[in-house]
């Protein structure tokens, strides 16, 4: 079965728990090696303690030569609960009557009408959460995000200074400008259009949504990002939640979605 059948089902309208059942099977080779063999109790079921992973990496965090974390490298995002519902996965989403009333009809619609299933940019801050690795390239005025999901997307995090582009309007993943507060890169995106969905579920958001994705590193091995949603036609206040990437043992593959896509047809609602 081609990779674009076997990946785009865990995003679909299943249970969460489905939804990570059919994960273990359909990930990148590479991100399904670092899962682990056996259960707790390790090979054969024995009740052995299980052996101390030897990934992902421990240690301190490296840094570049200004002094900041380098955040550079592959990194697989651990966040397929988010992803499919993030209302199941605890988080607090406080929708605008108007807004839940769209949200409500995505849901009990299956949402059939998934702009990522139809291989769509998942937007900001969905990038975070879809079920496929990313590459960090940062220099001391660009960080650079290379995405091998999300239609083989890429994003431009600008640290020299400047402020976002007024021309970027109704983007797909909007005009994204940092800084560093500390050692956490404070990432803030804006001008996306309001086609994408926050999560497979179906909650919605404007073209006036704010982003704002505060990333940390806070060992070798781990990356933590918080994402805050700012969207007063949507939201009655700000709300958030935090992702946990890990370092990806391998390569980003090529994966192109519009390739062999099986979901639209079987994306048929109620």
């Amino acid at each position: 079965m081609h990779t674009q059948s076997r990946v785009r089902t865990a995003v679909q309208g299943v249970a969460v728990a489905a939804a990570v059942a059919m994960l273990s099977v359909s990930m990148t080779p590479v991100a399904f090696a670092q899962q682990g063999r056996g259960g707790a109790n390790g090979r054969g079921g024995t009740n052995q303690p299980a052996a101390k992973p030897d990934w992902p990496p421990t240690g301190p965090a490296p840094r570049t030569a200004d002094g900041h974390p380098d955040l550079s490298g592959n990194w697989q995002p651990n966040a397929i609960r988010q992803n499919v519902d993030l209302v199941k996965a605890g988080v607090e989403v406080p929708l605008l009557p108007a807004a839940e009333k769209v949200y409500l009809d995505h849901k009990n619609n299956l949402s059939k009408d998934d702009p990522e299933a139809r291989c769509l940019p998942p937007g900001v801050p969905r990038m975070n959460t879809t079920p496929y690795p990313w590459t960090y390239i940062q220099t001391p005025t660009l960080l650079a995000i290379l995405y091998e999901g999300g239609a083989h997307v890429w994003r431009k995090v600008f640290l020299d200074g400047r402020k976002h582009d007024p021309a970027v309007e109704e983007t797909w993943l909007g005009d994204s400008i940092g800084h560093w507060e500390g050692d956490t890169l404070v990432v803030e995106t804006v001008g996306q259009n309001d086609i994408t969905w926050l999560d497979e579920a179906g909650i919605p958001h404007s073209n006036q949504m704010k982003v704002t994705e505060r990333i940390s590193r806070p060992d070798f091995g781990h990356l933590t990002i918080e994402n805050t949603i700012d969207d007063p036609k949507t939201f009655s206040k700000p709300w958030s939640f935090t992702t946990h990437p890990s370092l990806l043992k391998g390569e980003l593959i090529e994966y192109i979605c519009q390739e062999n896509n099986r979901d639209v047809e079987h994306l048929i609602g109620k």
